[in-house]
């Protein structure tokens, strides 16, 4: 059945999406890197496609941007559509000194200032971690590609403007590779609804020497990403 944000019927998605925050990564990733793809939904401009890739069934589908909009989409995939797996290809922030822009990040853990499952278990700061079966088939597909997969935590933010002097500083110099503002909910929604979770984020800039890359980059530079996840999700 349809649901509020995801007007798709019953069998339009596959069980494996990957899931961007761009509508236009979305249809990108779909024309380019699927066979077969079709439109399957499009509610609020948020673009989702279904295909094929190297004969097998995955569809694509964006999560807009933050926490909240990306447990909407993850939530309604996993409940009413068959979803078991879903792999994030999104943007980051680096926070590690000479760390190149379009360096791949593997998320084997996310720290969070979201207060989203604070109510979950009450006392217990909940841990956000991929699915270990998804995180070891990204790395050896990067070591099969010879792709310079960088593996480490991520810190997933509410707040894109941040006005906290020092926080990704000290996050850095305990080994957070990068900052981003959705992998954390995807982790925990897949944990609520037992689904396989996963993100593989680009960094698209260096929060560390100031440079960024442009938006037409940030659109297209999704390729070694998708393929990691695409190869990973459907080991």
């Amino acid at each position: 059945m349809a649901t509020p944000h995801i007007a798709a019927s019953p069998g339009d998605f596959a069980p494996v999406v990957l899931m961007p925050g761009d509508p236009r990564r979305a249809r990108r990733i779909a024309e380019e890197l699927f066979d077969d793809a079709r439109l399957v939904t499009e509610v609020r401009g948020i673009l989702g496609f279904t295909g094929t890739y190297q004969g097998r069934e995955v569809s694509v589908l964006a999560s807009g941007m933050g926490g909240p909009s990306i447990a909407i989409y993850a939530t309604e995939l996993a409940r009413f559509y068959g979803v078991t797996r879903i792999v994030r290809v999104g943007t980051a922030g680096g926070l590690q000194p000479g760390m190149p822009l379009g360096t791949v990040v593997a998320a084997s853990a996310a720290h969070t200032d979201s207060a989203m499952t604070t109510r979950w278990v009450p006392g217990v700061a909940l841990s956000a971690v991929p699915s270990f079966g998804l995180l070891a088939a990204a790395v050896a597909a990067a070591e099969r590609d010879a792709v310079a997969l960088q593996v480490g935590p991520v810190f997933t933010s509410d707040t894109f403007y941040g006005d906290e002097p020092g926080i990704l500083a000290k996050l850095g110099a305990l080994g957070t590779l990068a900052a981003e503002m959705e992998t954390a909910t995807l982790y925990a929604v897949g944990a609520k609804e037992g689904i396989e979770t996963l993100a593989l984020v680009t960094v698209t800039d260096d929060l560390i020497a100031g440079q960024h890359l442009s938006a037409d980059e940030r659109e297209t530079g999704f390729g070694t990403a998708a393929r990691l996840a695409l190869a990973a999700a459907l080991t």
